[in-house]
């Protein structure tokens, strides 16, 4: 079987310096906030470009913290606004509505399956107070068009970059394209822990500085608190194999380009579409994912022939029974994608074999 994402093998081959590190940890005797986490936010920023890095549990936390910090800040309030991709993953509207804000879901491009910049505008009103771009399977959004318009109206930009560690719009980075950051370092990420853990990243001093005591207990010092905070901190342990992993990253990021466009150019069949690209350097393909009418067919005929594939996401957020009150409204763009979308293997180990291999099959459905 050719696995959809062998992280076993991904990991294996970082073996000796991740238990290196492990090793280092334990034998520090500090294993929260200590010197690995301090230094891996550092390394993170100067990698994306920012300022600041602040090292959380995981994802979602990162994004829930920029907007609970906005809100301390007094730039939001409950009952805000704030416009998001009606096609991403759940943790990108949960993040809104655990705020008590409200998300406004704009369609994507068909093309890219990127929030459409050009139907943002329409969905502003007087209480929208942030645009959340999510960058999809590592491809970066619109951003100087969702820039403009956050100018225009007085907005904050928060990147969801989950996806999209170390991909360039322009001669930027991901987690430097707007106000602030999160990102996930879930294992599966192509910066991934061995366990859960996210950031955030920002130019913003004073955002920095509360998320930085939100995501402890509300605390800059112990005992003395500021907020009524939580608990969402990065642990040594995993910001320590981050260190390591963090140095691969851009290999891991030119492998996963030859297998992408390998793909682009040898899958030949009618029944698929494949994903549009506004610039190949800068996308870096946490997904390779394809379209088709016979998606439950071609992910059963790839299975037994030893193919594993996934579906990213099949059911659509305003279908989902947590967002009930959105059941009956209709985003058809956002439906054909989560009803069509397969995801074919792609990783830094995969091997040019494998690739032909998958390449074959998916030409004989």
């Amino acid at each position: 079987m050719i696995p959809f994402l062998d992280l076993k093998g991904i990991n294996t081959q970082h073996r000796a310096e991740l238990i290196e590190a492990c090793t280092r940890v334990i034998d520090s005797g500090w294993y929260i906030q200590g010197n690995e986490c301090k230094a891996f936010d550092k390394e993170f920023a100067e990698y994306c470009g920012a300022k600041h890095a602040i090292g959380v549990a995981n994802g979602l936390d990162a994004l829930i913290l920029i907007l609970r910090a906005y809100k301390e800040m007094g730039v939001m309030n409950d009952g805000d606004e704030v416009i998001v991709p009606s096609n991403t993953y759940i943790a990108s509207i949960l993040a809104i509505s655990q705020n008590n804000l409200v998300p406004v879901l704009v369609e994507p491009d068909i093309q890219t399956y990127l929030i459409d910049s050009k139907k943002i505008e329409e969905k502003i009103t007087s209480k929208t107070k942030a645009i959340l771009p999510v960058h999809l399977y590592g491809q970066i959004c619109e951003m100087d068009s969702i820039n403009a318009l956050a100018k225009k109206y007085n907005l904050k930009v928060i990147e969801d970059s989950a996806q999209s560690h170390g991909a360039y719009f322009g001669d930027k980075r991901s987690g430097n394209l707007g106000d602030a950051s999160g990102f996930s370092f879930y294992p599966g990420k192509n910066l991934g822990a061995l366990g859960d853990g996210g950031a955030v990243t920002t130019n913003d001093d004073e955002l920095a500085s509360v998320i930085r005591a939100l995501g402890n207990y509300g605390s800059h010092k112990k005992y003395e608190n500021l907020y009524k905070g939580v608990n969402s901190r990065l642990d040594e342990m995993q910001a320590a194999m981050l260190r390591i992993k963090l140095r691969y990253l851009d290999e891991e990021i030119i492998k996963r380009r030859e297998i992408a466009n390998y793909y682009i150019e040898n899958i030949k069949n009618n029944h698929i579409v494949l994903p549009t690209i506004g610039n190949k350097d800068s996308h870096v393909w946490h997904l390779f994912v394809i379209r088709t009418s016979k998606r439950d067919a071609l992910q059963a005929y790839l299975s037994n022939n030893g193919i594993q594939t996934l579906i990213h996401y099949p059911i659509a957020p305003h279908q989902q029974n947590a967002y009930k009150e959105w059941n009956g409204l209709n985003y058809p763009i956002s439906e054909q994608i989560h009803e069509k979308a397969l995801s074919l293997p792609i990783s830094g180990i995969q091997t040019l074999n494998d690739t032909q291999i998958i390449v074959d099959m998916v030409n004989k459905f």
